[in-house]
């Protein structure tokens, strides 16, 4: 595997998941593997999560990790072909990739969306800007519609947490004070793809997500009736798809609630709005996955981070 930009990079995830487990309880058993290599982590948004458990992870392995915040901290970069650059960027993203692919041997890359240009988000300008013409592997640690680390973290959680064969997951829209990107909910619709799952989404009329990709996974306009039976219950907000990043509906009856949960699992990729998106009582209860999900975010970057370091041996 050279880059890790997408859940569909993951060939066999039931491997996947047991080898993140392995490295979850010896995490510094391929510490010489990264001894001597460098990962640059540029940040184009803030972060949290992704940040610390993306170096940590790095550390794991033996990697010396680069942090920088591109977006304040470096010049404004130039994504255009043919671009006239006469305007607030100073540098094209060919000499900046360029340059970094001399300073790191693993580049990752954390970029958000437009969410007012469906077509510019869509064709992953930035990440695919790296990906032509960087020369060391890249992985994203978040792009305008994917959040691959997120999706195989949450891959792990629910496999660690199953208590049948054949769980129910169920991805629900919540709502949310302002408009939010797609991302997590495409990896983890993605993930479950490819997960042996039952799997639906729930969301209000003008909220699904892409067809291409929902695909056949069923989709349930009342919140109630999907959550009949769940094992899981994996709550996000999005924007609208097809009146693309707007905000329809902000129906607090959506927000999740210890009645509506039953006894599923909550899962949340964090940060998450309390009494907005999901009740304190959720949050505090033993049916939050939230802080457990967090941890794994660290061995799913390990993992992918392994998998590139051995290719490039």
């Amino acid at each position: 595997m050279k880059h890790y930009t997408s859940i569909h990079d993951i060939d066999n995830i039931k491997a996947w998941i047991e080898e993140a487990k392995a490295l979850k309880k010896y995490p510094l058993k391929h510490i010489e593997l990264g001894k001597h290599k460098t990962i640059g982590l540029l940040f184009f948004n803030s972060s949290l999560r992704t940040r610390l458990s993306t170096q940590k992870a790095a550390l794991n392995l033996g990697m010396n990790p680069i942090v920088m915040n591109v977006s304040g901290d470096a010049w404004g970069i130039e994504f255009g072909d043919g671009t006239v650059m006469n305007g607030n960027t100073a540098e094209h993203i060919k000499e900046a990739s360029a340059v970094v692919s001399q300073y790191c041997d693993i580049i990752a890359v954390r970029a958000f969306p437009t969410l007012t240009d469906k077509i510019k988000d869509e064709s992953e300008h930035v990440m695919n800007a790296f990906k032509k013409y960087a020369s060391v592997p890249i992985v994203s640690m978040e792009s305008a519609t994917g959040h691959p680390l997120q999706g195989l973290t949450d891959a792990i959680t629910i496999s660690e947490n199953a208590k049948v064969a054949r769980p129910k997951v169920v991805l629900s829209w919540a709502p949310h004070v302002k408009a939010l990107p797609h991302a997590v909910a495409n990896s983890f619709v993605r993930a479950m793809q490819k997960m042996d799952v039952e799997f639906v989404i729930t969301n209000p009329e003008g909220y699904n997500l892409s067809p291409e990709i929902t695909g056949d996974t069923p989709i349930i306009h009342n919140q109630d009736n999907a959550f009949t039976n769940a094992d899981f219950v994996y709550t996000k907000n999005w924007s609208s798809y097809e009146d693309y990043g707007n905000v329809l509906n902000t129906d607090p009856n959506w927000m999740i609630t210890k009645e509506k949960l039953g006894d599923a699992k909550f899962m949340h990729c964090l940060p998450v709005r309390r009494n907005v998106v999901v009740e304190d009582a959720v949050l505090d209860s033993d049916s939050s996955l939230v802080i457990e999900q967090a941890n794994n975010r660290t061995f799913a970057a390990q993992l992918v981070l392994k998998k590139i370091l051995e290719n490039l041996k």
